[in-house]
């Protein structure tokens, strides 16, 4: 018995890196797999449907059950035509992994309205016009799991990547709301910061010319994913988990005792109680390495 046995898990940007190896270890769980792919390069540009057929067929292989779809996420028809991909070949959808995604990265002043435009398009556009409609079906069907990528360089902050950074405290909104909305739908919905070596980070400052550390690699990353989409994570709808060469950890926003004067107030009587207002701890506390993109 795997742990996805009987269930119909779709996964977006699922034809490389992160999503392949989602995809390759929830059909060896028991999951039928649908696995989507534009193809397209790092950037946005192009498309390819060949990405995500060499997985299905790698899936195939192994006696999974899997197939190739390649609408673009970042549209509602492509949304609705990759749900529809679940229906007409399993009948039904019990899990989503939004994990498709692109750079652009510039620093701020550099960000050009196209960069920042497409790379918000893909991420929190296509999170919301893939999420959409498995929402819409779940809701009406007993509910499922969705797990929402978003990254720790939207959560703690990366430089060059206030495009992409936006897109991912977007999503981390998204789960936020979500979780709440979906419990009288038994849906549930957490968040992913991943950290891995793919080809979206493999030429970021610190890794070019370097052997990837085989614990930063999509396939011990995965098992993390699992245990979100499996009913072993049932009771933890609404947290963000970070998963990476690190192991796996919940991230959460909190906030201080704060300045409570129950009165007006002043700008210096703030100023004095900074030590309340503000966490003491180091600036990068939470921040052990550099934030890359996943």
């Amino acid at each position: 018995m795997g742990l996805l046995d009987g269930k119909v898990a779709i996964i977006t940007g699922a034809g490389n890196g992160l999503g392949e190896a989602y995809a390759k270890l929830f059909a060896r769980e028991g999951a039928s797999v649908v696995v989507n792919d534009l193809g397209g390069a790092r950037d946005g540009t192009g498309a390819d449907r060949s990405a995500a057929q060499k997985v299905v067929d790698a899936i195939q292989a192994e006696g999974g059950r899997a197939v190739a779809n390649g609408d673009d996420v970042s549209t509602v028809q492509g949304g609705e035509n990759i749900l529809a991909t679940a229906l007409d070949s399993f009948g039904r959808a019990d899990i989503l992994v939004c994990n498709a995604g692109i750079l652009r990265d510039r620093s701020f002043a550099n960000t050009s309205e196209a960069d920042w435009d497409a790379v918000i398009k893909v991420h929190l556009k296509g999170t919301y016009c893939t999420a959409l409609p498995v929402w819409k079906w779940m809701k009406d069907n007993g509910g499922g799991a969705m797990v929402l990528t978003s990254s720790t360089s939207g959560l703690y902050g990366n430089f060059g990547q206030t495009n992409y950074g936006a897109a991912k405290a977007g999503i981390y909104g998204m789960v936020r709301v979500m979780s709440i909305e979906g419990r009288k739908y038994n849906i549930r919905v957490m968040g992913l910061a991943p950290g891995a070596y793919t080809r979206m980070t493999s030429d970021l400052p610190g890794r070019q010319g370097k052997e990837p550390d085989p614990l930063s690699l999509p396939e011990n990353v995965a098992p993390g994913v699992l245990y979100m989409v499996s009913d072993l994570a049932a009771e933890h709808s609404g947290k963000i988990l970070g998963v990476s060469a690190r192991g796996v950890r919940e991230i959460k926003m909190v906030e201080t005792e704060g300045f409570q004067p129950g009165r007006p107030y002043t700008a210096q009587e703030v100023a004095a109680a900074a030590d309340r207002v503000f966490f003491t701890e180091p600036e990068n506390v939470h921040r052990i390495g550099a934030a890359v993109p996943a």
